[in-house]
């Protein structure tokens, strides 16, 4: 589940409702924290929560105030001291220190089409800002509005970035890449990067797959499912996934965008079709390939490929196999959580 993609989706559709939410994000923090700076979750009128910001004391906390901030129609900023030694009011022990915002988002027909927008660039797969302005600190404080920024420089929403003292601000958040506070003035900005999801593509429809791809959805990946069986590649079976049917493996990556944000699993039936995969995205720019196998079959797949000169040495380095992280896994949804948490592991490496 990719949190950006969720949390606009459930705005909009509390907004739809004419319900009003609050949106908690995590702004800054020092020391250990459950979650980073830009976690989300929102809380709804009925008091519903949804998204996380790690758990424990501090979620209890923040959804407590946050239904304040609903009850007396007021955002506001919170910190909270996660150290309980001297007396911490929270009782919290990670020895940390969180500021969130709690921004109180009223259903007007603005922030609906603003979530609506924002819910569907993601789905297309733009990269853009969410930028929050603010006045004020603590108990008083004042959401001026909110807005997307694109990487072409356009703006949807309310006009926060066209004010005095913000000349040259949309230059400046282009060079952002986590979530960031910015200062003009009496003013605050919060900069949020909403960056596309990673795309997951899984060669192979088979056993080990079906949990595969189910896991990586899970957590936040966009999975395409490729198989040459019709019977096995379909939407019964891959339920939170594209399905891809092919003729031949040959032709395997035809027509799909393999780039920087692609991650390669190979787990075809067959060694010989991992090796046709394997051969064709070897020299591919995806940030992660990782191909079934044990070390022997590794060996041999690799010394034919370099054989015919389809790769060398140097580039097969690049290949994780044996797959996954060395967890002991047997079964076939052993192997999947390990597979996976080595794709989370190296999509960390990518963050900024």
């Amino acid at each position: 589940m990719n949190d950006n993609s969720y949390l606009s989706g459930v705005i909009r559709d509390q907004l739809e409702a004419h319900s009003p939410v609050v949106l908690a994000s995590i702004v800054s923090m020092e020391g250990s924290s459950p979650r980073e700076t830009g976690t989300k979750m929102i809380v709804a009128a009925n008091g519903r929560s949804y998204g996380t910001i790690g758990g424990g004391v501090l979620e209890a906390a923040v959804i407590v105030r946050s239904k304040r901030v609903l009850q007396d129609v007021t955002s506001k900023l919170v910190a909270f001291d996660m150290d309980d030694s001297g007396g911490a009011t929270e009782g919290m022990i990670c020895g940390g220190k969180v500021e969130v915002l709690l921004d109180l988002i009223a259903p007007t027909e603005g922030n609906l089409e603003l979530f609506e927008e924002m819910h569907d660039s993601i789905a297309r797969g733009e990269n853009l800002y969410f930028v929050t302005a603010f006045e004020g600190s603590g108990q008083t404080i004042d959401i001026i509005g909110h807005c997307l920024l694109f990487g072409d420089s356009t703006v949807s929403g309310d006009p926060i970035l066209g004010g005095p003292g913000t000349r040259g601000m949309k230059e400046e958040l282009h060079n952002i890449s986590s979530t960031t506070v910015l200062r003009r003035g009496n003013r605050q900005f919060v900069i949020d990067p909403v960056r596309k999801l990673r795309t997951l593509y899984c060669f192979g429809a088979g056993h080990v797959a079906v949990p595969t791809a189910r896991t990586a959805a899970m957590v936040g990946f966009n999975v395409v499912v490729i198989d040459d069986r019709a019977e096995f590649a379909n939407q019964e079976r891959f339920p939170d996934a594209h399905t891809r049917v092919i003729g031949d493996f040959e032709q395997a990556v035809e027509g799909l965008q393999i780039d920087g944000d692609s991650f390669v699993v190979i787990v075809t039936r067959g060694h010989r079709f991992d090796r046709v995969v394997l051969q064709q995205v070897i020299n591919s720019s995806a940030a992660y390939i990782g191909m079934i196998g044990s070390r022997t079959k590794r060996d041999a797949i690799y010394r034919q490929l370099i054989v015919e000169g389809v790769a060398t040495a140097r580039d097969l380095e690049r290949v994780h196999c044996p797959i996954g992280l060395s967890i002991g896994a047997e079964t076939p949804e052993e192997i999947a959580i390990s597979i996976v948490a080595e794709l989370v592991q190296e999509r960390g490496k990518l963050r900024p």
